[in-house]
Order: C-alpha cells, then structure tokens, then sequence
C-alpha cells in the first residue's frame, strides 16, 4: 500500500511539473461557460446562443484573435487595428478605414457594439449571421487582404494557438467553424449599456438628464426615434438619408447586395449609442462633427428615387431643427456615451 502510495505521489507531481513546463500544448484548461448580462432595457438578443455557447476560454481566444496582426496578409493589420476601443471600437479620425499598405477602403469604420442584437451587418448588410462578419473584412484586398485558408495555416502553425483551440473547443480543430465561433464569442460580450442615458431610464444611481437633456430626448423622440429605435437606437434598418453620392465613388449601398433599384443608396441605420465618439460620420465619413450632421438633416437632404419617406414630409426634404433644437439634441446625444464600455478591461488589447 505505501509502495502504491507513493506511485500515485510521484505520479501526481509528474502531472503537475508537466503542467507548468514551458510546453503549453500538453496543457488544456478546464473550461466554464459565461454569462451573457442582457441590459433590462434592450430588445430580446438575437445571436443563437445555443449553437455557439459563451465560454471563458472561447472568449479569451476570439480577444487574441481580434488583436492579432496574423489575421492579415501583412501580418499587421488586426481587427483591432481599425476598431480601437476608447473610441466605442471605431477608426475614429479616419474618414475611410485604413488596411494593410495604408491602403484605404471607401467606407467609414462602424462600432462594435451590441452586435448580439442585431440582424444584419455591414453598412450595406452583407452578412445576416454575426459568425460571418469577419469574414468581410479578413478578406478585403484594401483591409486585411488575406483568405481564410491563410489565416488558418498560420494558426495551425502556432503552438500557442494549437492549446488554445483544444481548450476552447471539443474537437481541438483549428477550421474555419471554430475560428469564427471564437471571434463571434468576443463580439457577443461587447455589449455597451452603461451610459448615461441607461442609467437614467433604469433609475440606477439616482441619475438624473439636465433640463437641457431632457429637452434633447423629447426632440429626440419626436423627430429621430422612428430610424433610431429602441434603446439600440436603430431599427436595423437600411435608408436612404438624402446623401448625394461621394464624388468618385457612387456607392449604392444595399443595392450591391440586393441587386434591386429600390436599394439603390440605401445604408444600414447605425447606432447612437457612443455617437459623441465616432466621428467622422455617415458610411462615408464625410462629416466631422455632430454639428454638420444636424445642419445637414435640417438644409442638406437630397431628393431621389429612393430617399426614405421619413424624410419628405410637411411639404420639405429632411428634418426641420433650430438652432436651438440641435444644442439640445447634442446635450442628449451626449448621454449615449458608455464610459464603462470604452474602458472595460475584457476586451483591451493585451
């Protein structure tokens, strides 16, 4: 018995120096499942989350995968790279995002924010499923310029990777499935609803709106609310806005998806939430301010074929807004910023 004894010890201290040796691929963490926190005042969450389950080290995979340069030809270009977090994950000073050479796209960066809860992705949808986005990017020739099969070669070549995706999934496999599952496990948790605005509506903190906000969310209300809806503040919807097209460009938006005439110039509605932070604005970049957005809405809109009908009414083209109506529209935009979001330590970059 003490001969067995001492077997079991040696054999114990053996497992426990193999688990702390500089080989981190006969390691495999124990894994656990995490909570998805849904705010009391968002819509129901769309993401299927019981075919792609939330994990510790699920999430810890997509995380280093978002920041990692390897994700592009040039090895530089990472998700992150275009998607900064203190600004709510936008390219924030870029009219159009920047890829690998310093080439440039002909689109402004959107948020990462929330994506759980919406439906389609991409100013002109391109994807429906939130485990295809990175796809669009990854395999851009201005933004990342690489294939999924390159990515997955120089994963499959790295030792840390190899742990990793054994201790983030059954099957250990480094594939296209479990690639995207991770980096759809990291967007699912970056959920932003602790702005000043969420706390006020969920009477946490005894927070209160300024009289000049409270003007600014009536206004709000009344003349924004019908594209920008729900506490997501946006109905996922695509519009056109009255933009005329970008010189040299002519995006048309939805339309290169669709292939309708009816889509033609139609972008996806994005959200406010963190607006105060995202400039430039529009698909395009082309405003720098919320103060030109607001003057263009009011003066700027542009008649077409298909200009959103909530733009052409009581006999004029946009939205009537004084001077003063803007201020105070400006003052509740501002609420919208998440602070806690913008410097929640889960989704820094190492």
């Amino acid at each position: 018995m003490r001969n067995l004894f001492k077997f079991i010890l040696i054999c114990g201290l053996a497992f426990l120096q193999g688990c702390s040796s500089n080989d981190d691929s006969a390691y495999i963490a124990i894994d656990e499942n995490l909570e998805v926190a849904i705010p009391v005042n968002f819509p129901v969450i769309n993401y299927d989350l019981d075919s792609n389950p939330i994990t510790k080290n699920g999430f810890e995979l997509g995380k280093k995968l978002f920041y990692d340069g390897k994700l592009s030809a040039n090895g530089f270009i990472s998700c992150g790279f275009c998607h900064e977090q203190r600004t709510a994950f936008t390219h924030h000073g870029h009219q159009f995002s920047h890829g690998i050479d310093d080439l440039e796209g002909t689109r402004n960066t959107p948020a990462i924010q929330n994506l759980a809860f919406q439906t389609e992705f991409a100013w002109d949808g391109a994807t429906s499923h939130l485990d295809l986005f990175p796809i669009i990017p990854i395999t851009n020739e201005v933004e990342m310029g690489e294939t999924l099969s390159g990515v997955l070669a120089k994963l499959k070549a790295d030792a840390e990777y190899q742990r990793l995706f054994a201790s983030a999934f059954e099957d250990a496999e480094i594939n296209n499935e479990n690639f995207l599952k991770a980096l759809a496990q990291f967007m699912v948790m970056m959920i932003s609803s602790n702005s000043k605005y969420d706390k006020y509506v969920r009477n946490e903190d005894n927070i209160e709106f300024s009289a000049l906000e409270k003007e600014g969310y009536a206004i709000f209300e009344s003349k924004c609310a019908s594209c920008h809806k729900t506490d997501l503040f946006t109905d996922n919807s695509f519009r056109n806005n009255g933009l005329p097209p970008y010189p040299g460009l002519n995006d048309l938006g939805r339309a290169a998806v669709s292939g309708s005439l009816s889509d033609n110039y139609k972008f996806k509605v994005p959200s406010l939430r963190n607006v105060a932070l995202t400039a430039p604005y529009m698909h395009d970049g082309r405003f720098g301010s919320l103060e030109s957005v607001l003057n263009f809405y009011n003066s700027g809109v542009i008649d077409s074929e298909t200009l959103d009908p909530q733009l052409k009414q009581s006999s004029r083209l946009g939205i009537a807004l004084s001077t003063e109506e803007q201020e105070a529209l400006i003052a509740f935009l501002n609420t919208l910023t998440d602070n806690e979001y913008i410097t929640d330590s889960r989704f820094a970059e190492y």
